[in-house]
């Protein structure tokens, strides 16, 4: 079996992804050629105003919206902030309550939180338990039944960024589209990895970045609808007037060229990457569960698909709970083999995933697991690697005695 005892092998292209060299290749002269502010009234800036059009142009084209629908910001959880709080700051008048989904990423549970603080009402729906083939769904029949006429805002993310499931918002979005609710979703996983189509989603606000997608850190963006309804927030961002009033700041030109060029490159090599990473996250599930006991399934069946014929679950994204193995050393023991254990933002803080905990996992059990992220730049020489590690570091702990974990 393959083995890369010097080379790391990465497979937490959840977290983060290696910049494609094409999107560098891209980017590079913005730095050292076309260096004007997109902002200033001359060549320079013309040009680099030019690239900016451009760049929004096909990133609108690549989620059918139009290219003023799309605001550039400095990533999702800053997306995340300005459509939750710039939504409901611009129109307290109709309530003051919120529904979301227990399972939401920290950038969307932490505003909400602040909101909580200051008077805001939140309604926090579960999911799926860890022992339905549909772990991790959202019944929008529960969304539709916690509009009030109060509610100022829905928001629920597209796809998981811990255990993959892909979340049926055309259904959620018609429920508050019927109510007059405005329906946000942080579609950060999923742009670039599956199908996404704003209009036939319905949605009104939507969040994505450039990292997770072979882009550039540091640059996201927020689609904002301006028809049916024409949607209106209340910046969180002053100062310049730029981009309408919606965010001020001088946009970062060589981010956006990167990010334009990531959406561009993953939705043209879609049809042929998605069904690659799907084998290959099927051979990873199958060598482990073949070659360990008292392991489980964290979120949906890998093979189930909505009724519409669309998986349930993203292609690359593997998660599972190892019984009688502690997380920590577990995690440890990874050596070579970069995997996480919950989102990697909330790698500091010492709670087991609180997406594992709202499936029903006890904390042992939620401490014990490894989200896998497979990627552009992985190969099935990489899976057998991580098959091994795994299957020795486990039987390892286990003789070692480590402390049982209950599912």
């Amino acid at each position: 079996m393959p083995t890369k005892p010097s080379q790391l092998v990465y497979m937490d292209n959840h977290a983060t992804t290696r910049v494609d060299p094409r999107v560098v290749e891209a980017m590079l002269p913005y730095f050292t050629e076309q260096y004007g502010n997109p902002h200033s009234v001359h060549l320079f800036g013309d040009a680099a105003r030019d690239e900016v059009n451009k760049a929004r142009q096909s990133i609108a084209d690549a989620i059918s919206a139009d290219a003023k629908e799309i605001v550039f910001t400095s990533g999702a959880t800053e997306s995340n902030n300005l459509a939750i709080r710039g939504a409901v700051e611009r129109d307290r008048r109709r309530g003051n309550h919120i529904v979301s989904v227990c399972t939401e990423h920290k950038a969307v549970l932490d505003p909400l939180a602040r909101l909580a603080q200051r008077g805001y009402e939140i309604t926090l729906l579960g999911i799926e338990q860890f022992d339905s083939p549909r772990a991790g769904w959202l019944d929008p029949q529960r969304v539709a039944e916690a509009i009030r006429d109060d509610t100022c805002l829905v928001t629920v993310m597209l796809a998981n960024n811990e255990v993959g499931i892909i979340q049926q918002l055309t259904e959620i979005a018609q429920a508050c589209k019927q109510r007059g609710v405005l329906m946000h979703c942080d579609a950060t996983q999923a742009v670039g990895r599956t199908p996404v189509d704003v209009n036939y989603l319905g949605i009104d606000l939507m969040s994505f970045s450039a990292h997770k997608i072979y882009g550039p850190k540091g640059v996201g963006a927020l689609y904002i609808r301006r028809r049916d309804p024409i949607v209106r927030l209340d910046p969180q961002i002053t100062g310049g007037g730029q981009q309408e009033g919606r965010r001020g700041g001088t946009l970062n030109v060589p981010g956006i060229v990167g990010f334009a060029t990531s959406v561009r490159l993953a939705l043209n090599e879609m049809p042929l990457e998605s069904p690659r990473l799907a084998m290959l996250r099927d051979q990873l599930a199958a060598g482990l569960f073949d070659r360990l006991e008292d392991i489980c399934l964290c979120g949906p069946a890998l093979d189930l698909r909505h009724d519409d014929g669309t998986p349930m679950r993203l292609p690359g994204n593997l998660n599972v709970s190892f019984g009688n193995v502690d997380g920590e050393s577990l995690l440890l023991a990874m050596g070579n083999l970069a995997v996480s254990s919950g989102a990697a933002c909330t790698s500091t803080d010492p709670e087991p995933s609180h997406v594992l905990r709202a499936l029903g996992f006890s904390t042992d059990a939620a401490r014990s697991s490894l989200r896998f992220g497979l990627g552009r730049f992985n190969s099935q020489d990489d899976v057998h690697f991580a098959i091994e590690r795994i299957t020795e570091a486990v039987t390892r702990l286990r003789q070692l005695g480590a402390p049982a974990s209950t599912l």
